[in-house]
């Protein structure tokens, strides 16, 4: 906030990556098999449809719904450079968040390994 220039705007991403980039290094980090088999995009989303009919007669929330699939076709690349030349921003490296994320979601229950 001190650093920044009234009315700019500033992306606090960090590195670029593929899903399978991250799955892949995820499963570096938990000792785990990588992902074997690449599910087409349409498949998640019929999928996503059930789930949100499974979550209306459940009352459990569904574990992805159609406008989450929507959101994965876009593939979202940005850059934070203007971030790190104008804040002195300087983002962990992908593999330092997963190393931090994925022990916390295991805590949570949210994933196994």
């Amino acid at each position: 906030m001190e650093k920044g220039q009234l009315g700019e705007r500033y992306l606090l991403t960090g590195e670029n990556a593929s899903f399978k980039q991250v799955f892949d290094m995820a499963a570096v980090i938990t000792g785990t098999s990588k992902p074997k088999i690449n599910i087409p995009l349409w498949a998640i989303e019929v999928y996503g449809w059930v789930s949100v009919l499974v979550s209306r007669i459940t009352g459990k929330l569904p574990l992805i719904s159609p406008p989450t699939v929507r959101v994965l076709r876009h593939q979202w690349a940005y850059s934070c450079e203007k971030a790190k030349n104008d804040l002195g921003y300087n983002p962990r490296s992908l593999k330092d968040g997963l190393l931090e994320v994925l022990p916390w979601l295991k805590s949570l229950g949210v994933i196994e390994y």
